[in-house]
Order: C-alpha cells, then sequence, then structure tokens
C-alpha cells in the first residue's frame, strides 16, 4: 500500500520524514474496509511556528481531505492519521453532521511562537477566539475559479465535512443563486446565498439561516472589510456579475480567494 501513497514535502523538511509519513497514512488505509485511491500527503512548514500536514483521497469513489497544524513533526503524523481515520469511518458509515464547536485545530501551537505565529492559524480562530490575528497587510496570494456543483444545502455540508473546509461555495438550485454553508453556532452549520431567500424545504441537517444576500464588494473592499472585522473568512457578491466569491485565511498569513467561474 505504501507505495500507493504519494508524498511531497517542503524544503527543510526531511526524506525520512516522508517516509514515516508514507508509511503512517498506508497503515491507516490498509486497515479500512473500503476502496482508497489517490492518496496524497502534503507536508509544510508554517513560517518557525509549526508544521502543516494535508491528505487527499478517494474512499469508496468519494473525495475526502484532511488538514491538520501540529507543533512539530511527531504531533503533525499523529493528529494526520488520526484525522484520515475518523474521515474514512465518517463517509464509510454514512453522513452525520459534525459536532460543534469543533476540536480546535491549533491546540498549544502559537503559544510561545513569537510576533510571526499567530497568522499562521487565523483560520482556525473561530474556535478560538482569543487568538490574534497579524497585524502586518493582507494581501490575496491565491486565486482559484472553480465550476461551482449545483446542488441542495445538505449535499453542501456533508462535502464541506469530507473535505474539511470550514466553507464550501456552491450554487443552491432552488433559487438559482451561489451560496455557502460554513460551520458556525448555534447548529454548526448556516447557510448564506448571494441573494436573500427563504429557507431550505426539509433540510437534513438543522441549518440557521442568514437572512441577508451577500455584499457586492470588489475584492479590495473585501480585504478591508475581512481584516477590519478579523473574519476567518468572507462571503461576498462580486459587483456586476452578482456572482459568489470566498476570501479566506490561510495558515501562512496570506489570504486565499476562491470565485465562481463564469
Amino acid at each position: 500500500m505504501g507505495e500507493l501513497v504519494t508524498v511531497r514535502v517542503c524544503e527543510g523538511i526531511s526524506r525520512g520524514f516522508a517516509a514515516d509519513a508514507r508509511a503512517r497514512v498506508a497503515a491507516v488505509v490498509g486497515g479500512a474496509d473500503a476502496l482508497v485511491e489517490s492518496l496524497r500527503v502534503r507536508v509544510g512548514t508554517i513560517g518557525a511556528a509549526g508544521v502543516l500536514t494535508q491528505v487527499n483521497a478517494e474512499v469508496d469513489g468519494r473525495r475526502i481531505r484532511v488538514q491538520e497544524a501540529a507543533a512539530d513533526l511527531g504531533e503533525a503524523l499523529d493528529r494526520l492519521s488520526e484525522g484520515l481515520r475518523a474521515r474514512m469511518a465518517a463517509v464509510t458509515s454514512g453522513w452525520t453532521p459534525r459536532p460543534w464547536p469543533r476540536r480546535p485545530r491549533t491546540r498549544a501551537l502559537l503559544t510561545d511562537a513569537g510576533p510571526e505565529a499567530p497568522a499562521a492559524l487565523a483560520e482556525a480562530a473561530a474556535a478560538r477566539p482569543g487568538l490574534p490575528y497579524p497585524a502586518r497587510p493582507q494581501r490575496i496570494v491565491r486565486r482559484k475559479r472553480a465550476q461551482l456543483v449545483w446542488c441542495s444545502p445538505d449535499a453542501a455540508a456533508r462535502t464541506m465535512d469530507a473535505m474539511d473546509y470550514d466553507i464550501h461555495l456552491f450554487t443552491d438550485p432552488a433559487t438559482e443563486t451561489d451560496a455557502v454553508v460554513y460551520r458556525v453556532g448555534p447548529t454548526g452549520y448556516r447557510l448564506a446565498r448571494t441573494v436573500a431567500a427563504g429557507p431550505p424545504t426539509r433540510p437534513a441537517v438543522a441549518m440557521t439561516l442568514s437572512p441577508c444576500g451577500a455584499p457586492e464588494l470588489t475584492e479590495d473592499q473585501a480585504v478591508v472589510r475581512l481584516t477590519a472585522a478579523e473574519l476567518p473568512y468572507l462571503f461576498f457578491a462580486q459587483p456586476g456579475s452578482g456572482r459568489g466569491r470566498v476570501l479566506y485565511r490561510r495558515f501562512d498569513g496570506g489570504l486565499g480567494l476562491i470565485a465562481a467561474a463564469s
């Protein structure tokens, strides 16, 4: 099984760790009662503060992703293995809503890591309200244009969970508008659309509803709003087209932008 696991590590991480990561992931997958394919592991650093690991796979034809931050390489592998085992079990046993609030991804990663460290874990700030955001100016460092899937909010929530996202952009066929589901209390799931509309019909999961449509903002305006309000992510509409966009904080401290393809 190990030869079927692709591992990519960033500069500064030893080849020995790559071999350990391959063996650990292969051991988790080898004990699964499911068809697991397309295993890809990525390991990177978060400044000088810690390690970011990610595994992508297909389990019985369904895409999953697990992403974990940790203080060191050993903890990174422990958490990645634990997360992969739990995600595979969830996918093969039938989806159930994830509990909220979720276990913080960060634990004690940045307690003594120095002035640059807080930027690394901004994505997890909803689970750790006391975590400060970086003071340095923010900019968009990664852009992704996606053909949005037309699906129900329930299906979008299931995809969000399987892919370990905190927010997921899709198109709601009931309203024919771009929308997001995202992780927030009190139920753990919330639905927002580019245009205000009523709640979904007979949802399978308890889901709160944003009463307002997404604001129309330019990219610069969205960056200002996200950073000024210290938000982990921001759903907004592109002026003119009205298509949905998500601006989010990356673990490296920069910003990412996901935009609906025209």
